[in-house]
Order: C-alpha cells, then sequence, then structure tokens
C-alpha cells in the first residue's frame, strides 16, 4: 500500500455550517492536511417525538437543506468535498473512515444530552488510531476568555453581561487562507430534497417576515443589507419588538442557530459600522442580543439536562396541565386571545415568529393556561 504523503482529516458539520470565521477549517488548511468533510442528514431528526412533534418540521428542515447546498459550494471553492447522507453518524463515519484511513475527526464541541450522546457512541466504534479533536465554536466570548468557570456563571445576565465586557475579549475572525486543499475523494453525493426527508413541496408565504433562503451567502447578504445598505441597525433599539415585515429586527438567529454565520463576525461588522458612520445605542443593543444568546449557552453548559426537565434549572414543582383541547387551541392559533391567536398562525403558515410574538405566546401557554412548558418548546 502506497504511504500517505499527509494527514488526512475529516470535518464532521454539525451546527457550524459555514467556511468564514470557522476555526476548524483555518487551522487544518493552515496544517496542510488533506481535508474530508461530512454532513448527516440524520433520520432520527425528522421522526416524531414524545409530544408527538417531528423533531426538524419542513420550514427548518428546507432552510437546512440550502444552507448543506450552500457550504457544499463554499468548500468547492476550497477544493475541499462535502459528502452528505441520509444516515446517521454513527453509521456514516466509521464508514469513510476506514475507506479513506483517516487520521483525524474534527468536530464543533455540543454538550446537550442528544449531541453529546451520539458523539459518545460514535467514539466508540471508530478506530483507536483516528485522533478525535473537538473546538468550542459556536459562542461570542470563548469559554477559554471569559476569565470565570462554568461553574461560576452567574444566575443573574446583568452580572454575567457586566463581567464579560470588562474581563473578557472576542477574538478576532479566522481568516481563509489563500491555499487549497487536496481533494483526495473523488467522490459524489447527492444532497435530499424534502421530499425524500418525507416532506411535501411548499412556496415561502407572500407575507412572511423571513423571505429569506438558509446558507452563509445568504446570511453574510443580509448583514450587509441590514447594516451598511439601509443602515437599520441604527434603529434596532427602536424597532426590534415590532412584528412584521422584514427589517424591524436583524433576523440573525436562524442563521446563528445552525452556524451558518457567527457571532464573532457579528460583532467585528458592528464594530466596522461604528467606526465608518456612528456609534449609538442601537449598535450596542445588537451586541448585547448576542451575549444574552452566550449567556444561554453557558447557562446550558453550567446546569445541563436541567434545562430540559419539567423543574427546570430551579427544580421547582408546580403542577403543570396537559389538556388537550387547550394545546389544540394555542398550536392553531383559536384561544381567546387574538395576540396569540396572530402570532402561531404565522407560525404555522411562515415558520416564523418574531421575538416579541414568541414572548408573548410561550408566556400565555405556561403561565396563562400551566402547560407543560416542554410540549410547547417541542411544537415551537
Amino acid at each position: 500500500m502506497q504511504e500517505k504523503q499527509n494527514k488526512i482529516a475529516l470535518i464532521w458539520f454539525r451546527n457550524d455550517l459555514r467556511v468564514t470565521d470557522n476555526q476548524i477549517i483555518h487551522n487544518l488548511l493552515k496544517s496542510g492536511k488533506q481535508i474530508i468533510g461530512i454532513y448527516c442528514f440524520d433520520p432520527r431528526y425528522y421522526k416524531s417525538l414524545a409530544f408527538g412533534f417531528k423533531k426538524t418540521e419542513k420550514f427548518r428542515t428546507q432552510f437546512l437543506i440550502e444552507t448543506v447546498t450552500d457550504l457544499k459550494m463554499n468548500l468547492a471553492k476550497l477544493d475541499i468535498n462535502l459528502l452528505t447522507y441520509c444516515d446517521t453518524p454513527e453509521n456514516c463515519i466509521p464508514n469513510l473512515i476506514l475507506e479513506f484511513q483517516v487520521d483525524e475527526l474534527h468536530l464543533q464541541k455540543e454538550w446537550t444530552q442528544e449531541e453529546n450522546a451520539i458523539f459518545e457512541s460514535l467514539k466508540s466504534i471508530i478506530p483507536t488510531t483516528t485522533e478525535v479533536i473537538s473546538y468550542y465554536d459556536q459562542f461570542l466570548y470563548h469559554p477559554d476568555d471569559i476569565k470565570m468557570d462554568i461553574s461560576q456563571i452567574p444566575k443573574v445576565f446583568m452580572e454575567f453581561r457586566k463581567h464579560v465586557e470588562k474581563d473578557a475579549t472576542v477574538r478576532g475572525i479566522s481568516n481563509l487562507l489563500h491555499q487549497k486543499n487536496l481533494d483526495i475523494t473523488k467522490a459524489s453525493t447527492t444532497i435530499p430534497t424534502l421530499q425524500d426527508l418525507g416532506f411535501e413541496s411548499f412556496e415561502t408565504h407572500p407575507n412572511s417576515a423571513f423571505p429569506f433562503k438558509g446558507g452563509e451567502t445568504s446570511a453574510l447578504q443580509r448583514l450587509n443589507d441590514y447594516f451598511f445598505k439601509t443602515k437599520k441597525l441604527g434603529v434596532y433599539k427602536k424597532t426590534r419588538n415590532g412584528l412584521i415585515g422584514t427589517d424591524f429586527s436583524s433576523k440573525f438567529s436562524p442563521w446563528l442557530a445552525n452556524g451558518s454565520i457567527s457571532a464573532r463576525t457579528i460583532y467585528w461588522e458592528v464594530q466596522r459600522f461604528e467606526k465608518k458612520y456612528y456609534k449609538n445605542d442601537s449598535t450596542y443593543w445588537l451586541v448585547f442580543e448576542l451575549i444574552w444568546r452566550d449567556y444561554f449557552k453557558y447557562m446550558s453548559l453550567k446546569h445541563g439536562n436541567d434545562i430540559f426537565k419539567i423543574g427546570g434549572i430551579l427544580q421547582k414543582d408546580y403542577e403543570w396541565s396537559r389538556n388537550k383541547s387547550d394545546i389544540t387551541d394555542w398550536i392553531g392559533g383559536t384561544t381567546n386571545e387574538s395576540f396569540v391567536n396572530a402570532n402561531m398562525i404565522e407560525l404555522k403558515k411562515t415558520g416564523w415568529m418574531s421575538n416579541r410574538g414568541r414572548q408573548n405566546v410561550a408566556s400565555y401557554f405556561a403561565k396563562e393556561l400551566l402547560l407543560d412548558w416542554r410540549i410547547g418548546a417541542a411544537y415551537f
């Protein structure tokens, strides 16, 4: 057998579906290792769960398909082949490791129950000769930079915010290097359609407040438009609680959720806007919301699976209802509250609901109807 000239690294993409400011890609291109990418459309994410809802419904699935399609094109520009499969990582990845004699498996680190269970299961069946390297790459403030132990994360957001603003710094962007990867796979796979994953095709609702496509390209276009073309960033704090339309808020959250844009990229573009134009409460407030996002991630790191349990992180023992009629009315938008109904109908028809809408319908579900909040979370 011919000896390999370079180490071969496999990137397992999960919720880091971008090439811009992707620490794994940056490190591997810098190292000169040969790179293969893989994304698994895991069938477990398209099945109904205990509360009767699919883990991933059609709107999010379509957005994900668009995202992976865009990622494949952007990786191809670096001569990195992204292989996609409708199968579990436990089935796909060991086969690739054996086929291409993979020396290293690189992935973004996750820590909540389901992601961790899949990861641990995978680790138990890949060759011990394959080194597994994971990275925290989904934060604004990296865990190594916040200067506190995870167990010390404050109970109150304001304390966390003041601490990181004073004592932590946001890392710079991991710029792509000019060298390209030597593609060794010469393999071709097909990205699934909605129908392949069990859904019927649909058209974006003409009145959707989120008419955008999935993927890094669309995310960066949105950022440029919202910041530099329209300068809507400059009024973000005043308009962010709006309900209807594309421009009352940034709409970054879906792209952030699957990692097709990084919080750091948004942060440094805010800094660029402030240097080029002006700095005000609105430019600060968008960063403020990114810190909120970090805080919730750190709270999940601190409390683990308690965030999914009925008693929550405070382990409160409340009486929760599972009244089917109330749940059906809430989902269908036929409650006694017209504001709740309007937002729930928007979600059902478009897959999108504003931040202010989400807060109100969730509060109504849990604090007015006293329904088991995990059911509402599962529907969302």
